[in-house]
């Protein structure tokens, strides 16, 4: 067991379904990848014990000891390997679970390649960067928290945040990047016993918008992953876009306001997208009316 550093990176692609696996595997050897593949979670278990892996692209419904059952195991025997969770079933039940799990981010079949390698290179990257101390300080775009002090600053002015705001703040930059499921939040600021109180984070949520973003309506930091929690925008993958290979110019579609598919689809021009039938996902009403930002999804 471990990681392959200083050379490709290392998928374990693991898929009971052939035809997704080969689907997956040209791409990403094309692009430098080097995928080892196993069809059921015992298989799995086997090659992180005894070889090098950087990162999991986990199916969820497989024969034998199953998708959730082998993430579980796997947090066990590797806690900082990245997985990420690969299903058709778009169940916002199935995607809580497996984050609450241990499972580093989600992707919903059918995908585009781009999105996948997009999101497989940012949990790499994350898992790789050395662990932050509690009370060292955390600066994401203009937003910068100081633990010691329990203080927070934009753009150099100070912002004033109460205790649970403050804490709501701390936890998800600290996740960055991350989808980190209403329950899990809950817990950690309130106490377990607050984990079902979704409507009572919003509520917070939506005064902490208020005090970080320039657009509360159009959130670029504090996202909401529709029916499952918040994400606070990595920057880093967000603006890492290669040029549009119809005009050259820099993606206009990984603005951190935007996520899932769209927002990781590099090099690519969101009129592009919305010329094409991509809409506003409309799962989510009663936080977008009070600032609550909203996934972009395929239609049909």
């Amino acid at each position: 067991m471990g990681t392959a550093t200083g050379s490709a990176i290392r998928v374990l692609l693991v898929d009971d379904e052939l035809a997704i696996r080969r689907a997956l595997r040209g791409p990403l050897s094309e692009l430098g990848f080097q995928v080892i593949e196993a069809s059921r979670g015992e298989e799995a278990l086997q090659t992180v014990r005894a070889e090098p892996v950087d990162v999991v692209l986990l199916d969820l419904q497989m024969p034998g000891i199953g998708g959730m059952n082998t993430l579980v195991r796997l947090r066990k025997i590797a806690p900082r390997l990245p997985v990420l969770i690969l299903t058709v079933q778009d169940s916002e039940e199935l995607k809580v679970e497996a984050l609450e799990c241990g499972a580093d981010d989600y992707i919903i079949k059918p995908f585009s390649t781009r999105e996948c390698v997009a999101r497989l290179r940012s949990a790499v990257r994350r898992a790789q960067t050395p662990e932050r101390a509690e009370d060292e300080p955390l600066q994401i775009g203009e937003i910068r928290i100081e633990p010691v002090r329990r203080t927070v600053t934009l753009a150099g002015q100070p912002v004033h945040l109460t205790r649970k705001e403050y804490e709501i703040l701390n936890y998800l930059m600290t996740h960055a990047g991350r989808a980190v499921t209403y329950g899990k939040l809950l817990t950690s600021v309130w106490g377990y016993e607050y984990r079902n109180e979704a409507s009572y984070l919003r509520t917070y949520v939506r005064q902490l918008r208020k005090k970080i973003e320039p657009d509360p309506s159009k959130p670029m930091y504090l996202l909401t992953d529709a029916y499952v929690g918040y994400r606070f925008a990595d920057l880093q993958d967000a603006w890492e876009s290669e040029p549009c290979k119809g005009c050259g110019a820099i993606s206009a579609s990984r603005k951190p306001n935007i996520h899932g598919p769209l927002a990781m689809m590099m090099g690519e021009h969101q009129h592009q997208y919305e010329q094409n039938g991509w809409r506003q996902c409309e799962q989510d009403i009663e936080d977008d009316a009070a600032g609550d930002g909203l996934m972009w999804l395929p239609v049909g």
